[in-house]
């Protein structure tokens, strides 16, 4: 796989080698094959030339949308393979960040369902975790997703709907993990009490903050009486309350599922409560709630704004097995997240030199990093020790004072290795380069391949700032 930018992948095989593959091997082994990979511009090659009479797993890679639909409704050997053989089956499409038409995924993923009848395992769209496509379905008919064989379903939806829709059609799953773009008010089966015995697993993730975390999620949270895994990681906004905490936890969800054996859980809780003086809990009340009450190892750290009445909560569970770890402030208590590669920081405070050199101890794998502190820094102090972030590929600053810009730029504060993909805004690059007429960058922007900036002025010499771009 060549990695471009952070969104723009190839997985490509080399010509010549697929060539060999094709020619050489393949016609040797080809009968016992029971699992394959395959991207779109070798597709033709691999799985049009031979039969596969063992092959039951397939994942189709890197796709683009209308490329892949018309595989799947041509009367071709995909098909048949789909309708015949597959038990198995992992979809990927070219991810586009921005994009918000989900028309031919839904159809894409509507279509699966249907024509293929033996499929046990589904992924769509979740082999890469910086990947995450989402489908739209909760106003398709509902004979447009049934299945009788589906009892593993991974997938990315847009509405807390689709959702509810999946659970409602797809009877016989026993293992569902969905990430969920948008958690509002939702528009249909918003009062559906009927009980999901066949569900065993599930794990839900929505990283924008949903403001109906009580009347939408924990009444389906508590249909799910059978539940041995259940997996949360969550954003909520509260208003007039105070944080999700383990009491919470175990009265509000736990207490409805007899069989659960394992909770994993990464649950951020940010209250709004204006003018009404609620008297918000400390970390270690917060810590001091998940005792008892057969909670395993618990992180946690609590952040307070008295001037607007705003409090921020997060609790996770030890150790962290998330991927994502969002809206990090000063209250961060520390410890090591060796899962994590996408990483928010978020503050109305600034983020001084002291909280960033806890970032490559506490998140040694990161690649992607998202800063969001419009306050300048007050100890603008440089430290002998540099700041290495050794496999971080996209940089975010676009929501940032410039001197957070200088903090994580500059060649001696902090070394970046392999940032490929940098957001920022234009003001903030003239700042730290004194109108682009010193390089203090040279080093962190010489592989730079996507720069996001909000503006096409480039001065004369923008390229020898960004040599790739």
């Amino acid at each position: 796989m060549i990695i471009k930018s952070y969104y723009d992948r190839n997985f490509s095989i080399d010509k010549n080698v697929l060539l060999r593959i094709c020619e050489k091997i393949l016609p040797r082994i080809h009968h016992q094959l029971n699992e394959l990979i395959v991207e779109q511009n070798s597709m033709e090659h691999i799985l049009f030339t031979v039969d596969y009479p063992q092959l039951c797993s397939l994942s189709l890679v890197n796709f683009q949308e209308e490329i892949l639909f018309q595989y799947l409704t041509d009367d071709s050997i995909l098909h048949h393979i789909l309708t015949e053989q597959i038990i198995d089956l992992n979809i990927d499409v070219s991810y586009q960040p921005e994009s918000e038409e989900y028309e031919t995924l839904s159809n894409i993923f509507v279509l699966i369902l249907s024509m293929c009848p033996r499929l046990i395992n589904l992924n769509f769209c979740q082999l890469f975790p910086d990947r995450k496509t989402p489908i739209c379905i909760y106003k398709f008919p509902s004979t447009s997703c049934i299945s009788s064989t589906l009892t593993k379903l991974k997938v990315n939806v847009v509405k807390f709907d689709d959702c509810l829709y999946l659970v409602r059609h797809l009877k016989y799953l026993s293992t569902l993990i969905i990430d969920v773009k948008e958690i509002s008010l939702c528009l249909s089966d918003r009062n559906n009490k009927e009980k999901l015995p066949e569900l065993k697993c599930f794990s839900l993730t929505s990283m924008e903050f949903a403001s109906h975390y009580n009347d939408q999620i924990i009444p389906l949270l508590r249909r799910m009486i059978n539940l041995k895994e259940l997996t949360l990681f969550l954003a909520v906004l509260k208003r007039y309350s105070t944080y999700i905490d383990g009491i919470q936890l175990h009265d509000q969800i736990l207490t409805y599922m007899p069989q659960l054996d394992k909770f994993r859980f990464s649950i951020n809780t940010l209250v709004v409560n204006g003018r009404i003086k609620i008297d918000l809990p400390s970390n270690e009340d917060v810590q001091h709630s998940f005792i008892g009450k057969g909670y395993e190892q618990v992180g946690s750290y609590v952040h307070i704004r008295l001037e607007d009445n705003i409090g921020m909560s997060h609790v996770y569970s030890l150790p962290y097995q998330f991927q994502y770890f969002l809206h990090l402030n000063n209250s961060f208590q520390g410890h090591m997240f060796d899962t994590v590669r996408r990483l928010t920081m978020s503050d109305g405070r600034p983020f001084e030199y002291n909280l960033f050199i806890l970032i490559p101890q506490c998140f040694p794998l990161l690649k992607e990093l998202h800063v969001i502190n419009y306050q300048p820094q007050k100890n603008k102090q440089h430290s002998s020790i540099l700041i290495i972030l050794s496999h971080l590929i996209l940089l975010n600053l676009v929501e940032t004072h410039a001197d957070y810009a200088e903090q994580l730029l500059f060649d001696k504060n902090t070394h970046l290795p392999c940032l490929l993909d940098l957001c920022i805004e234009y003001k903030s690059l003239a700042m730290i380069t004194n109108n682009f007429t010193n390089n203090p960058i040279r080093r962190n922007c010489a592989k730079i391949k996507k720069l996001d900036v909000d503006t096409l002025l480039r001065p004369k010499n923008f390229h020898e700032y960004f040599p790739l771009v």
